[in-house]
């Protein structure tokens, strides 16, 4: 395959066929039918299976075959010695794409191994692109096709792709639970044909997404990744494990991915600009800053926060991660000390104590709006009104703690604004130092 194979019948298909669809609830071939049902697809929606006459109200064909017209993308959910076959079906038929949910692959021993490369060369053959097969499909949200599970709907600004479908699942998950959602969900499972590079550019000319999440324990490809990696106009953060000598080898057992040295990764990353994470965590966290937050003009940091301690854990950490956590100019800690009550003590970080209200956040942001690059507003208690406080066209960093129902409703309420918000002091200064890295503007243009 090349760089320029067209995805579009894997993410845009205009119809589904599901083969292997089942009538029991409990298994694979009917939750990812219904998923695709639920999740709103407007086109028609096939289910393939010679034991039953309907599943969901939907009539159901007794082979791919018997299906009226071609569909763009066949899910596939049968046995992986069956699998060859049913793609050889789905190339004589038409179809475009196909998702291979089924395990018993290369992640098998060398009967599997044969089986995936029988598979990959029918699906090249036919010219139909191939996502896994051992995968959990794909999700578009703004398409209305969740060929995966579990359900989530949610739209927004991230994409996520994964060696892993229960990573994958999870940073969804995260997602939707704030309310920010992601733009789409490729669980890759053991890439015969469709990788990360192909995700990458995929995703870097999507206009929904804004930050791609990339979870991966090895790459298929070097030279194509970093060809992609360095032409990606949008940031690309990438947790990939095995940095130690059992983690690579858990990692080459899992999907057989060759983890390779990690220093080489890691030197590659550098020099390609490509964001690191080392947890579940920061993936989400970092994807999260560089999707939803404007770059920083620069390094210097004001920390405003209602809690003394969660200033200094702030500070801490940001200094740790190189930035500045300058003094207040003479002018602004004159202004404010004239306008703050007298026991306030005038720094940075400024902490506004247990007098702290919206009205207070509002006035110190205001006063020292162009002396920093960017302000970390930290809510800690219940501050009613914190979503008020905060202006898209200022460059702000919000973390909110210890709010219980406040917090949670304001965070709500700031997520709806597309402002993301960070639970921990380390979390939210960890994820601004990679915007400051690797925030990239819009306009950048290839190379």
């Amino acid at each position: 395959m090349t760089d320029s194979d067209n995805l579009s019948a894997i993410f845009t298909p205009k119809s589904v066929a599901v083969i292997g669809a089942s009538t029991s609830p409990e298994k694979l071939g009917f939750q990812i039918l219904k998923n695709i049902r639920d999740a709103g697809f407007k086109g028609p929606i096939y289910p393939v299976n010679p034991k039953a006459r309907a599943i969901l109200d939907l009539p159901c064909y007794p082979s791919i075959g018997a299906v009226e017209g071609a569909p763009e993308l066949a899910v596939i959910i049968v046995p992986a010695t069956a699998v060859p076959a049913t793609l050889a079906d789905c190339g004589a038929k038409g179809v475009k794409g196909a998702i291979v949910i089924s395990g018993g692959f290369s992640e098998s021993g060398p009967e599997g191994e044969a089986l995936q490369r029988q598979a990959l060369e029918v699906a090249r053959t036919h010219k139909m692109r191939m996502v896994g097969p051992n995968c959990q499909g794909v999700n578009n949200p703004y398409h209305g096709l969740c060929a995966s599970w579990p359900l989530i709907t949610m739209r927004g600004a991230i994409a996520v792709v994964s060696q892993s479908g229960t990573v994958a699942a999870a940073l969804m998950d995260w997602a939707a639970q704030e309310g920010i959602g992601v733009s789409g969900l490729v669980s890759m499972g053991n890439r015969a044909d469709v990788d990360e590079a192909d995700l990458i550019e995929h995703f870097d000319g999507d206009p929904q997404t804004r930050a791609i999440a990339l979870y991966i324990e090895g790459v298929k490809n070097g030279p194509r990744f970093l060809t992609a990696a360095r032409r990606a106009r949008k940031p690309i953060v990438v947790l990939k494990p095995g940095r130690t000598e059992k983690g690579r080898q858990a990692a080459e057992s899992h999907t057989k991915s060759l983890a390779g040295r990690d220093e080489v990764y890691q030197g590659a990353f550098r020099q390609f600009g490509i964001c690191r994470a080392e947890t579940l965590h920061e993936l989400y966290d970092f994807s999260k800053a560089l999707a939803y937050l404007r770059r920083p003009p620069g390094r210097r940091l004001l920390i405003v926060t209602s809690s003394g301690g969660c200033g200094v854990l702030a500070a801490d950490v940001a200094a740790g991660e190189g930035l500045d956590v300058a003094p207040l100019p003479e002018a602004v800690a004159s202004q404010l000390r004239a306008s703050l009550p007298r026991h306030f003590v005038v720094n940075n970080p400024l902490d506004l104590t247990g007098d702290a209200n919206s009205r207070l956040y509002k006035d110190v942001l205001a006063a020292a709006k162009g002396a920093f690059d960017v302000a970390a507003v930290i809510f800690g208690d219940p501050i009613v009104g914190a979503s008020e406080v905060i202006e898209r066209d200022r460059p702000e960093l919000v973390i909110y703690l210890g709010g219980a129902d406040v917090e949670r409703e304001e965070g709500r309420l700031l997520h709806a604004r597309g402002v993301p918000v960070f639970p921990t002091p380390e979390r939210g200064m960890r994820a601004l130092a990679q915007l400051v890295r690797f925030g990239r503007p819009v306009e950048k243009a290839r190379p």
